[in-house]
């Protein structure tokens, strides 16, 4: 668009496609490889351009949950229609919109029987040295975020998001950031992956199988780059804008919020123990939390049902966590879902997919069919990133796809990187607040800070209510924060090293912050403020446990607020 990157595709004197991105007139992308191969042989080189057809356009459209309910979208769309020499044909659409670019192939179905795909020779060409945070590829996107330079990455595949800082760009977050991943990903195709070679800046796009198969024409994913300075990467909504709209018309049902869940709190032998899950549903109760999760070990008791009664009873509605197993195939979905619906779960966990393949997606296709029809909310974890999927199917509240707090090795780094990365693509399960695991690695504050920094619009919170009851100050900001919110702002950050996020819901503002390494003095700016008086409460951490000041400010003021090493902020920012 007018202020925002420019892709430019070049056709070579060979007949194959390269396409680059440049922001402000600075090389994001070098010229990287475009083509695609199908069974009946390489749409990669030998290409004729016949057409182009250029446009733009725009759209608005709403979600149940992310970084802000109301979506515009601006975008300026170019579509190009090759022919190699054997006469198939290759369509290739790119938009650009203000905080990145995408493209995607589109086959024909010439003959009629169908389109299978064998890999493509897409290629993302980042400048050798740029700093890199990248993902080692496992099929749950669970591993922690590494950082190294774009050329001495060792040699592996990598999953999406991939977060690169050009030679330019600074730790204050200004110049540019290029975060690489992929949207509108279901059955039709699989999830890709990138592979590298240590010495060279680029990554190659890898199907998750050897082929894919279409019975009729075929529409790729986008192959997106979301790119700016560091705001712009992590406030961006590119991923859900180039997915599909929503296929539910009614989501006055979909009810995102926060959850108790005690897992972290004796694993399996806390989720068969009715009176432990009680304590859980009244803590729920008493501090307005919408929703208490029973997680593996439920199948086990004959209880269930008496507990979804009694939560009903107190404004509390129970979610069961179930393994992908028991969902894998029509019978059982029909018979497991249908016992849900019949007792009155509001929604589900569902756990343990691993993996990118085709034939995956085409059971999220039908899962997320199934539990829509049944008005079930979803929980996926061990599961793929999300592509989207909250615009398609906004029953979707959040995923895992995470180096979680369940993993127990998370480091202050870590947290300070996800924003970042993960979290730009959609709702994050991390499962904050575990503070009877004794093994966190920010101060109360700084965990504090994951319930505005993290964003999930189900917020799936690992204490124990004991553990809560010895932080009042704790107890009072969960009891008031939200999980969806109007906008969102980043007020500064430097990836592995600090986050502060500002988020609206209605004329309030939650702040958030959570750093790495020594304490500092930070100096927050107010300019997101409307006009007018404000009264800012912030929890820090003090000598003896969490404490709150007010100050009251102008807009444009700047608000000081010390933390320890490892540590954080928050605070609620509302009109005088």
């Amino acid at each position: 668009m007018d202020d925002g990157p420019t892709a430019t595709l070049r056709l070579d004197d060979d007949g194959a496609l390269t396409l680059g991105v440049e922001n402000k007139g600075r090389t994001v992308l070098e010229p990287g490889a475009v083509g695609i191969t199908t069974d009946e042989g390489e749409l990669t080189s030998g290409l004729e351009l016949l057409d182009r057809n250029d446009r733009t356009f725009g759209e608005k459209y709403t979600t149940t949950v992310g970084k802000e309910r109301e979506r515009t979208v601006r975008m300026a769309e170019s579509r190009f229609t090759f022919e190699n020499g054997d006469g198939r044909r290759l369509a290739l659409t790119v938009r650009a919109a203000d905080d990145g670019v995408a493209y995607r192939y589109e086959l024909p179905d010439e003959a009629g029987d169908g389109v299978t795909v064998t890999g493509e020779s897409s290629a993302f060409q980042v400048p050798d040295s740029s700093k890199a945070w990248l993902l080692p590829y496992t099929p749950n996107y669970e591993a922690a975020h590494i950082e190294s330079t774009a050329a001495d990455a060792k040699s592996g595949e990598y999953g999406y998001p991939t977060l690169f800082r050009g030679d330019g760009a600074d730790g204050a977050g200004h110049g540019d950031y290029t975060l690489l991943s992929e949207s509108d990903v279901d059955g039709r195709y699989d999830a890709s992956r990138l592979t590298h070679e240590v010495g060279s800046g680029g990554y190659d796009v890898e199907l998750a199988d050897d082929s894919v198969s279409s019975p009729g024409p075929l529409n790729t994913p986008w192959r997106t780059v979301i790119t700016g300075d560091l705001a712009t990467v992590t406030e961006s909504t590119l991923v859900d804008d180039l997915a599909p709209a929503s296929r539910i018309e009614d989501t006055s049902w979909i009810r995102p919020g926060k959850v108790a869940w005690s897992w972290m709190d004796g694993g399996q032998d806390t989720q068969r123990d009715l009176k432990r899950q009680k304590e859980y549903v009244d803590y729920a109760a008493e501090h307005g939390w919408e929703y208490a999760l029973v997680d593996e070990g439920w199948k086990d008791v004959d209880w269930v049902p008496e507990l979804i009664e009694y939560a009903d009873e107190r404004g509390v509605k129970i979610m069961l966590w179930m393994h992908y197993s028991d969902l894998d195939t029509a019978d059982e979905r029909k018979a497991n879902l249908d016992r849900m619906t019949e007792w009155g779960v509001a929604g589900m966990k569902i756990d343990f997919m691993d993996s990118d393949s085709q034939a995956r997606f085409r059971w999220y296709d039908e899962i997320l069919q199934d539990t829509a029809d049944r008005k079930l909310t979803v929980n996926f974890h061990g599961s793929t990133i999300p592509h989207g999927i909250q615009r398609t199917w906004p029953h979707v509240m959040s995923m895992e796809a995470v180096h979680g707090a369940e993993q127990l090795d998370v480091t202050a780094a870590n947290l300070s990187t996800l924003p970042y990365t993960r979290n730009v693509v959609g709702s994050m399960d991390f499962t904050p607040m575990g503070f009877q695991t004794g093994d966190r690695p920010v101060t109360d504050a700084g965990e504090l800070a994951l319930s505005v920094v993290f964003e999930s619009g189900f917020q799936n919170f690992a204490g124990a209510p004991e553990e809560y009851a010895e932080r009042p100050e704790l107890e009072h900001f969960l009891s008031e924060v939200p999980t969806v919110w109007d906008e969102t702002k980043l007020l500064a950050g430097e990836p592995g090293k600090e986050t502060t996020v500002a988020r609206r819901d209605g004329e309030r503002w939650f702040l958030g912050s959570v750093t790495s390494g020594d304490g500092r003095t930070q100096q927050v700016s107010t300019d997101f403020l409307g006009e007018g008086s404000w009264t800012i409460d912030v929890v820090t951490d003090g000598p003896d446990g969490l404490v709150r000041k007010s100050h009251d400010v102008e807009a444009g003021d700047t608000l000081e607020v010390t933390t320890p090493e490892n540590g954080g902020f928050v605070a609620i920012a509302q009109p005088a």
